[in-house]
């Protein structure tokens, strides 16, 4: 049996993991903290935001991981001998370097109508447009389709049942006696 709803993104946090799925009316978080399971269910028509921006903690961990290994390098080189110090200074830098090249880490907030809700939807700020563009094109389907079924179908005259028209006074004579009555 396929399930109606496919997986489009999961980011794992310190205290669990969030797994967003999608499916033709609704968006899916399942969050997993320890041994229990959170489930938010947002109505694609619904909608009215997903924002996502690269977090201002970034900076200060990158900054964090720089002065630790920093300082842990010119302990053990001090300490124990110049190898163990340039062995913990290079871990340090490769990481600082790997931080780097996968960019800024993410924040996001779903707005629906009535409710703003802030879960992470990406663990990076690289992958957003992948993911937002998944959600925008299932909500973009989804409206496409509740327009086509609201709009009735209008069907052109036909010869045997023609349309009625106001046979009486022109359509001047009724704006100037409309505007002769707002006037007065």
């Amino acid at each position: 049996m396929k399930s109606a709803f496919r997986k489009i993104a999961w980011v794992r946090t310190f205290t669990g993991a969030t797994t967003w799925y999608l499916s033709d009316d609704c968006l899916l978080a399942a969050k997993r903290t320890a041994y229990s399971v959170e489930y938010r269910r947002f109505y694609l028509r619904d909608l009215e935001s997903v924002v996502v921006w690269p977090s201002r903690s970034w900076l200060f961990q990158l900054g964090f991981v720089a002065v630790l290994f920093t300082a842990l390098g010119v302990l053990f080189w001090q300490w124990v001998n110049l190898t163990a110090g340039e062995i913990i200074g290079g871990v340090g830098f490769l990481w600082i370097a790997l931080e780097l090249v996968r960019g800024p880490s993410a924040k996001s907030r779903i707005c629906t109508i009535g409710s703003k809700v802030d879960l992470p939807l990406v663990s990076r700020t690289r992958r957003a447009k992948k993911v937002l563009g998944k959600i925008d094109a299932a909500v973009r389907s989804g409206r496409a389709l509740i327009e086509q079924s609201a709009s009735p179908s209008i069907a052109p005259p036909s010869p045997e049942n023609p349309v009625e028209t106001n046979s009486g006074a022109s359509e001047t004579d009724s704006i100037s006696a409309t505007a002769q009555t707002n006037a007065s």
